[in-house]
């Protein structure tokens, strides 16, 4: 065997181990990502199975069960009974309804607040303590009045989506709009740029991060709403809040807990797609260390 058919083994290890991309790591496969991105949320959620198990069966007489059911008679009578999940299902796309129209609502007034506010002191001093009062106020007093003066109607619920959306999306958007740093400023003031032409190209684009930021902690506060509007408001077809009430007075445990689970997932769901939309649009133009492209 001549020296050119002998083998390294030093070559032979790296060969062995995989293409080497020059930074002395080896690559990641794929089941590694999904290991680390999905590892921790299965284990968290292994561990609270375990000790809603121990809760039910250790801490509760039998006699008492029905208060914290365990979670296979959750999925056997909610999740695998058509009858009781075609139910949550049909309030739970009342109540997604409701809560999409009055988180549009709430972003198109609370952007546009926000623009107004930016443009001069005087108009911010005026409209944003309102904005603050609007946010004190407990809204759950003044759902019984908004029944009252709208009827207990769909967009009674919308207006209790709009009241709890409305706040975060004028606060984040008004500072992202605040926090241009100056020499982008001064550059668009050395071109002579308008009003209309600094607002368009220069504060939107750079609020953008802060906007979805608001757009996100709405995204949720618009489900919390939708569900109070429903609770509240009898009267209509009957939001997944309602559902909520009417299992827990007839104290169907196992429903109650599946209104629950389709509730926060919906919220979850809400939360996560505007983080993707806001990702999306942010990543494909917008580079923090720079500004706007």
């Amino acid at each position: 065997m001549t020296g050119n058919d002998r083998e390294h083994p030093a070559a032979a290890a790296v060969t062995s181990a995989g293409p080497d991309h020059g930074d002395g790591k080896r690559p990641e496969r794929p089941w590694h990502n999904l290991a680390r991105i999905w590892g921790p949320p299965l284990l968290v959620l292994i561990a609270l199975n375990g000790i809603w198990l121990l809760l039910t069966y250790v801490l509760l007489e039998e006699r008492q069960r029905f208060l914290l059911p365990p979670p296979q008679d959750v999925v056997r009578n909610g999740l695998l009974n058509w009858r009781n999940l075609s139910e949550v299902l049909e309030g739970l796309w009342s109540t997604t309804q409701v809560a999409m129209v009055g988180l549009m609502i709430a972003i198109v007034l609370g952007v546009a607040l926000a623009i107004l506010m930016s443009q001069a002191r005087s108009i911010e001093r005026s409209l944003y303590p309102y904005a603050v009062v609007l946010q004190t106020i407990p809204v759950l007093a003044l759902v019984p009045l908004i029944g009252f003066w709208f009827g207990f109607t769909f967009w009674s619920r919308v207006i209790v989506v709009v009241l709890f959306s409305l706040f975060p999306i004028i606060t984040n958007t008004l500072f992202g709009l605040q926090s241009v740093g100056p020499g982008m400023n001064d550059l668009f003031t050395l071109h002579n740029a308008g009003r209309f032409s600094r607002l368009w190209r220069l504060q939107l684009p750079a609020t953008m991060p802060a906007m979805f930021a608001g757009f996100r902690i709405s995204a949720g506060l618009s489900v919390i709403g939708a569900i109070v509007g429903d609770f509240f408001f009898r009267q209509g077809q009957p939001g997944i809040g309602r559902l909520i009430d009417l299992y827990a007075q007839r104290l169907e445990t196992e429903q109650l807990f599946t209104a629950i689970l389709f509730s926060s997932i919906l919220g979850v769901v809400v939360f996560w797609s505007f983080g993707l939309i806001g990702h999306r649009v942010v990543r494909s133009w917008y580079d923090p260390t720079r500004g706007p492209a």
